[in-house]
């Protein structure tokens, strides 16, 4: 992970070259712009959320041949993309909140914004699940049913917390909502930050850099003192890392110079933490280590590849491969549509899990390795459907009210962030 005393002055600001950057353009004299939506991000929340999906519909089946298992074990590093999207959230939302810093409704825009973006849909869920499942005579005594007993960690933006408290995943249906209570206290409290040190971008850099490392840290320590491995997944400080590297990016993008630098710390960037990676997951096979010490190294070097992924998305030039895939209709569709897919599909997955329809299915079809694949498919088809319905229906209502709490003023830099994990 970089340290705070690792910020170096941004270099001379380079010739405009919109083509070279990827749609980000330094204008004379030495004021950078950062703004505009850019598509590629679109494909990386996409990407992120197709990795959560795999992991729940395809990576919790069970193997029963090596083909399968072949499949299952990358797969079951999918969860992976929660940390993704908080690279990304962390990326976005403190463009924005750097972007308006000089906005007098900077406050109250902000968080109207974020409360027409996630309330609706997440206290609509929350209506379903608690108020009216509930009454359904089939449902009375059922595992979903039973969730009311706990209902005002979900109401409070607590899911996190009761499972740290716990030690376990003992929300059933619900205990995904986990990230998205991170995020909403991540939105709480950063703006008051970003508010404090715009005006001295390298403060702001130090302090994000900062509580990244600190973040990671702690996590490192505590995984050596015994705490529990769900509380150090999901309690909010030991996220921030992940959250912070993404503010981190945002402001230095936008200094003077800051776009060039950065295309050059791309590919090293990425290059360094992926060789880590791999060399964390050969001394885990070979030296007798903490298992869970190497999980909280191994999430720190990925929430870095992440921050060098999403730059590269970024600053591909537009025939790269990459490019073409993260600008690709299937993933900014999955992107646009992530929060709901986020929220509905684990519904689907846990059931599927907790029944073992997968076995069912096989007996019908002969094949458990066509039962996965057919039950993986149907249930992301479902999500999206839902998720397609929810925010076209429903969700685009309130999206509409944001007129009345306008983003920054100028219009280069458009609230492109999900609440998503």
């Amino acid at each position: 992970m970089a340290s705070a005393a690792g910020v170096s002055a941004p270099p001379p600001v380079q010739a405009p070259d919109r083509a070279s950057t990827g749609g980000v353009l330094e204008r004379a004299p030495g004021r950078p712009t950062f703004g505009g939506h850019l598509p590629a991000l679109d494909g990386v929340r996409g990407l992120a959320i197709l990795m959560v999906l795999l992991y729940h519909f395809v990576a919790q089946t069970t193997a029963t041949n090596r083909l399968e298992a072949a499949v299952l074990w990358p797969l079951s590093y999918g969860l992976l993309g929660v940390d993704l999207f908080f690279v990304l959230s962390g990326f976005l939302i403190t463009g924005i909140l750097y972007d308006s810093r000089a906005d007098p409704r900077y406050f109250r825009n902000f968080y109207m914004r974020r409360v027409l973006r996630i309330f609706p849909l997440y206290y609509g869920v929350l209506a379903v699940v608690f108020l009216v499942l509930p009454l359904v005579p089939a449902l009375r005594g059922s595992e979903i049913a039973s969730l009311r007993e706990h209902q005002a960690w979900a109401w409070l933006y607590g899911v996190n917390v009761y499972l740290a408290k716990e030690g376990g995943w003992v929300l059933s249906y619900i205990e995904h909502f986990w990230s998205l209570a991170v995020e909403e206290h991540f939105y709480f409290v950063w703006p008051l930050v970003v508010w404090w040190l715009a005006d001295r971008p390298r403060a702001l850099m130090a302090t994000a850099l900062g509580l990244a490392a600190a973040s990671f840290g702690a996590r490192v320590a505590s995984s050596l003192s015994g705490v529990n491995l769900v509380a150090t997944s999901v309690l909010t400080p030991f996220q921030l890392d992940a959250l912070c590297l993404g503010g981190f990016f945002a402001v230095y993008l936008r200094q003077p110079g800051g776009p060039a630098a950065v295309r050059r710390l791309v590919l090293p960037l990425a290059a360094v933490s992926a060789a880590l990676i791999v060399l964390q997951f050969g001394l885990y096979r070979i030296v007798d280590a903490e298992v869970s010490l190497l999980r909280a190294v191994r999430g720190g070097l990925f929430r870095t590849f992440f921050a060098a992924l999403l730059l590269y998305a970024i600053f591909a030039p537009p025939a790269a491969a990459a490019s073409r895939f993260f600008r690709s209709r299937t993933m900014t569709a999955l992107g646009k549509y992530s929060y709901g897919l986020y929220v509905y599909h684990h519904f689907l997955s846990y059931y599927f899990v907790t029944h073992g329809t997968e076995f069912a299915l096989a007996q019908r079809l002969g094949s458990h390795t066509a039962a996965v694949a057919l039950q993986a498919l149907a249930g992301m088809a479902v999500s999206a459907v839902v998720a397609w319905a929810s925010y076209e229906l429903f969700e685009r209502r309130f999206l509409r009210l944001k007129r009345f709490w306008p983003g920054v003023s100028d219009g280069r830099y458009r609230d492109r962030a999900v609440s998503a994990p």
